[in-house]
């Protein structure tokens, strides 16, 4: 009996020393598994966290002249180049017309009016345009006279197509418009604040009743004397000028004119 209880002890012995022995394993291995996940996580954020990519911005290669509204080259580009403009956008025509303009190559500024983007529809189309790669104006939000607005109309007039635009595209508007080409002393300097070009334009004629017509406006947009040297085209989302509209890209360059992309025309911030 005595051997048996000795032997008995120094089995339980056995088995609390073995146990130690595992916790002891155990905790040592929760700790390499904490360590493990540790390095893990610190892997992780070192692959989550990148250097910012530098977007390439293109060259500038032509700039406002604001005595007439015209652009020069800033270098060698060539002179003979015109900026198609579209107004009014985008009411019934615009995604049309930028499909056209895409088809043609042709480069474009489509300036907005905040009315047509409080609808889901309006939106997309907005977006359409803006993802077939044109740059987006501020045409004001009810294509209201600035010259009768007081200041804090003005104000909401901007900044509310600002805000939308940016919120569907990313990106706010780098030029504005005003309506009927009226600016006031505030809409300039606010325009100025907002880092957007102001800008009119060189000539137009598609609200004008006689030219109502897609073959009477192809003609006079190609024919008027005011076709001349960085000449700023107006033109806007009417059904005529969009039925017009590849036959006046083809004709402005049958007659060796260049499209200056919108890209390329320096800012304020240039």
């Amino acid at each position: 009996m005595k051997w048996t209880k000795w032997f008995l002890l120094a089995a339980l012995v056995l088995v609390l020393s073995a146990c130690a022995v595992d916790k002891e394993k155990t905790k040592s291995q929760k700790e390499s598994e904490q360590t493990t996940e540790v390095t893990k996580v610190d892997s992780v954020e070192k692959e989550v966290v990148e250097e910012p990519i530098e977007v390439e911005k293109q060259e500038i290669l032509y700039e406002l002249n604001p005595a007439n509204w015209t652009f020069k080259p800033t270098g060698d580009a060539n002179p003979k180049a015109v900026l198609i403009t579209i107004d009014d956008a985008p009411d019934k025509y615009a995604v049309e017309m930028a499909t056209t303009l895409k088809e043609l190559n042709a480069p474009a500024i489509f300036f907005v009016n905040g009315h047509f983007l409080e609808t889901e529809k309006g939106k997309a189309n907005l977006k359409a345009i803006y993802d077939m790669g044109f740059l987006i104006g501020n045409h004001t939000q009810t294509h209201a006279n600035l010259k009768n607005s007081t200041e804090e109309q003005q104000q909401e007039e901007i900044l509310k197509v600002n805000e939308i635009v940016e919120a569907v595209t990313g990106e706010k508007p780098n030029f504005f418009r005003a309506p009927f080409g009226v600016n006031t002393d505030f809409s300039r300097a606010l325009v100025q604040r907002e880092g957007m070009l102001l800008m009119n334009w060189t000539y137009g004629y598609d609200w004008e009743k006689q030219y109502m017509d897609a073959a009477k406006l192809t003609e006079i947009m190609l024919k008027t004397e005011y076709l001349t040297n960085g000449a700023n085209l107006l033109m806007h989302d009417r059904k005529w000028t969009s039925e017009a509209l590849k036959d006046i890209v083809e004709g402005l360059r049958a007659k060796g004119y260049d499209l200056i992309d919108p890209h390329t025309i320096k800012g304020i911030e240039d």
